[in-house]
């Protein structure tokens, strides 16, 4: 099986795959520099070099080239305080050019030789022109990348509904799919407000507590199921998943109770 270092070059990104080379001992946070596709890169050594199995590699692997030096520190260091006037022209530029984008935020590699210009925009835009002027203007290569609006959230930042920071930003990786259905599983309203998080889609938070909320959910009748009470047969109107309580309508005493759902009788049909 091929031999793998996981290597990040962002605190909280996809780990990416690169052969040690003849770099000796590496450990985790050890700084590396790497050949990607794009540029000379300073990375995070993730996890420590170590076997995988061959399908889990759907590149050809980049060799790690060596460990980064305090000069190459340095100068990464130099290159990030630039980043915010490196935006401010980028952003000047966007405006002059008309371009119908929203720039989110510029990133060097560590040793200024690209900079990577981050933004969005609702339909493809032909910035060929615009990376002519801002190649010119800062006189370094440019990539421009387009993202979504999570992406956009991950790379910015900030507080969540919850009042802690974006889990994208501290220690969410990937980006887990979410559908609405998540939603209507935790018994959650569905107004776009309240299950939306800071980039406007729904929370991933969602995905997160799904899983409980199913094994909470086993065994809990459904709305409008016909169940037997100790006082008599009845109709649940209401579930309380995280409590396992449901409300029931009771038919001969014309009158709602609730009851932990252990204390139901018997669940005979649904609607």
């Amino acid at each position: 099986m091929p031999v793998v270092v996981g290597v990040t070059f962002r605190k909280v990104n996809r780990i990416y795959y690169f052969s040690p080379g003849e770099v000796k001992d590496l450990q985790k946070g050890d700084l590396v520099i790497v050949k990607t596709v794009r540029a000379m890169e300073m990375g995070t050594v993730v996890y420590p070099p170590r076997e995988i199995p061959e399908e889990e590699i759907d590149v050809a692997l980049k060799p790690v080239i060596r460990r980064a030096t305090p000069l190459d520190i340095i100068k990464r260091d130099e290159f990030i305080k630039k980043e915010p006037e490196a935006m401010e022209i980028c952003k000047k530029k966007v405006a002059e050019s008309g371009l119908n984008m929203k720039l989110s935020s510029v990133e060097y590699n560590f040793d200024g030789s690209l900079l990577t210009v981050y933004f969005t925009a609702e339909k493809r835009v032909d910035f060929r022109a615009l990376v002519r002027e801002l190649s010119k203007a800062l006189n370094t290569r440019i990539l421009m990348r387009q993202i979504g609006v999570r992406d956009e959230a991950k790379l910015i930042g900030g507080i969540g509904k919850c009042g802690r920071p974006l889990c994208c930003t501290t220690w969410m990786r990937d980006f887990t799919p979410v559908s609405i259905k998540l939603a209507k599983l935790q018994d959650l309203p569905l107004d776009p407000d309240s299950i939306s998080g800071v980039c406007g889609k729904l929370m991933c938070c969602l995905a997160f507590e799904s899983p409980i909320y199913q094994e909470l959910q086993r065994g809990l009748p459904k709305i409008n199921a016909k169940v037997e009470t100790p006082m008599g047969r009845g109709k649940v109107k209401r579930v309380n998943t995280l409590k396992r309580r449901v409300t029931v309508w009771l038919e001969e005493q014309e009158t709602l109770v609730e009851m932990g759902a252990e204390e139901l009788l018997s669940v005979s049909a649904t609607r």
